[in-house]
């Protein structure tokens, strides 16, 4: 996120894409119900008709896919109104005539008829965002879960600089994270690309910086993102994997393939706190400790690095994570001899610019935002107040592109995933009261559909894809456009990524789990 989270409620106006912020990120959406309140306007984008939709000023229902269109088609009415930030652009940005030239050809009537929104209701969206004092983009894995992912994130930065909502409080561009601590995780180097603060492995200099104080040689070059690992376990070329605290095997898209990759796999380690689906195939499986038993630090999706304070000591033979790591790498040959994660924080803000200013003693009950570049530093409250990283903010023209897979006659429904407040991923199905709350997936379809193909409310229906089927029980509502079903992820039983597309973006190789194709029977 560029910006705060208590800069939300001041905010004049919100462009929330792709998420459904009330349920599957609740104090961000009660925030925004904040900013409601003080009259802020809300511009809603969702094929499926959410909470906030509900609330918003206006709703775009567009067809899955179809973002980048909607985006341009926005750019081209708000330079078509002379609603842009002239100043914003010619001091701070470059690329922005390639961006005006594209965007000429998306007229309003042009991408009403690719998205299937009205005229209208995309000019008025226009209208409120360019036209706010402020004005906030909103974003998570409705925008990112696609083949061209960051090319929707790169037109949302567009937008965001054509109207001059950048470098300034309640403005920016703002994705919301998945998980408690998946910015954390990116922040300290758990991607293949980086090392902490997103130094480049390619980077010699940043290379000659960690071989120094690590005392070993680096691999200069990067390692596999998440569809590689699968494909090199099949083909042999990664012969042992190391798992902790995720399910790829319930979360990951294609999850066949993804069960084929670990099966295929000689040796294949999982660190956990339950018994997951994935840990189920594992030799070895490393009893972790939870949130409660260790002592460290999370970083959440405004960048806040923030201490968790053990509050009891781990349950049975389980260590924490870094016990188990120090514990390993010294088995290894290569001592890990830290006494305790304040230690460990002193190296990262030894090597990590961007942390270089963070010790435990200054993160207190509040936490640090990220950059805290030296230890006076009160941490960073928005980003690129005035100038951005790279000096000029970089427009990209780019053009609508079309999902890997789009319903056709054999599987002639699209199938939408997501989550619902009531469950989180899926160990929540560990919790008996989640469970007695919301016990089974119901998938949601259209009355017309349902009607067309005589289905009643709770039925059992197959739903079937290219790559995998299961069962699941319907709900029928008119929160979903006729021809889509939308299920979650949350249940065992119902494995919905069994079905999804194992296609993915082009340059995160996220998966594209937000559109692909079903077919749905009845079970005679």
């Amino acid at each position: 996120m560029t910006n705060s989270i208590n800069e939300i409620p001041n905010t004049k106006a919100m462009f929330v894409i792709g998420s459904n912020a009330t349920e599957a990120h609740p104090v961000i959406g009660t925030k925004m119900k904040q900013a409601l309140a003080k009259g802020s306007k809300l511009i809603v984008v969702d094929p499926r008709c959410t909470d906030l939709a509900e609330h918003s000023d206006v709703w775009l229902r567009l067809r899955s896919g179809t973002d980048i269109a909607l985006i341009n088609g926005i750019m081209n009415i708000i330079l078509a109104n002379g609603w842009e930030d002239r100043a914003f652009i010619e001091e701070r940005t470059e690329g922005f005539e390639q961006v005006r030239e594209l965007v000429q050809k998306y007229t309003p009537e042009v991408v009403s008829q690719i998205t299937g929104v009205p005229v209208e209701q995309i000019e008025e969206a226009a209208r409120l965002y360019a036209t706010a004092e402020c004005a906030e983009i909103f974003y998570t894995l409705g925008i990112t879960e696609h083949v061209c992912g960051t090319d929707n994130v790169m037109s949302l930065a567009n937008l965001a600089m054509l109207t001059g909502n950048l470098g300034k409080e309640s403005s920016g561009v703002n994705p919301m994270r998945g998980q408690n601590n998946v910015q954390g995780a990116c922040d300290m180097g758990a991607l293949p690309n980086v090392y902490p603060g997103y130094q480049q492995v390619t980077n010699p200099e940043a290379q000659a910086k960690f071989e120094a104080a690590w005392g070993v040689p680096l691999d200069p070059n990067n390692g596999f993102m998440i569809p590689d690992m699968f494909e090199a376990a099949v083909s042999k070329d990664l012969r042992a994997l190391y798992v902790l605290g995720e399910d790829p095997v319930i979360t990951d898209a294609d999850a066949n393939h993804v069960r084929k990759g670990l099966k295929s796999l000689d040796f294949l380690i999982v660190q956990e706190i339950f018994l997951s689906e994935t840990a189920k195939l594992a030799d070895v499986v490393l009893p972790g400790a939870s949130y409660a038993e260790k002592t460290g630090t999370f970083s959440n999706t405004e960048r806040r690095v923030q201490m968790v304070n053990q509050a009891i000591k781990p349950i049975g033979n389980a260590k924490t994570d870094g016990e188990i790591i120090c514990e390993l790498a010294t088995r290894m040959g290569y001592p890990f001899e830290y006494q305790s994660s304040e230690e460990v924080m002193q190296e990262i803000a030894k090597l990590t610019p961007i942390f270089a200013g963070i010790t435990h003693a200054r993160l207190g009950t509040q936490g640090l935002q990220w950059p805290v570049p030296h230890a006076e530093h009160l941490g960073t409250k928005f980003l690129h107040e005035g100038k951005f990283n790279r000096g000029k903010g970089q427009f990209v023209a780019i053009d609508n592109q079309l999902p890997a897979e789009l319903p056709d006659e054999e599987y002639p429904f699209l199938l939408n995933t997501g989550r619902k407040l009531s469950h989180y991923n899926v160990f929540t199905q560990h919790s008996p009261s989640l469970e007695e709350h919301s016990p089974e997936e119901l998938a949601e379809i259209n009355p017309e559909d349902a009607k067309r193909i005589r289905l009643e409310e709770g039925e059992v229906v197959k739903v079937a894809s290219r790559r995998g089927e299961l069962k699941t029980k319907i709900k029928i509502t008119e929160r979903v456009p006729v021809g889509m079903l939308y299920m979650t992820l949350h249940y065992f039983d119902s494995p919905t990524n069994v079905l999804t597309n194992g296609a993915y973006d082009k340059v995160t190789k996220t998966y594209e789990y937000k559109v692909c194709g079903v077919q749905i029977s009845k079970i005679s």
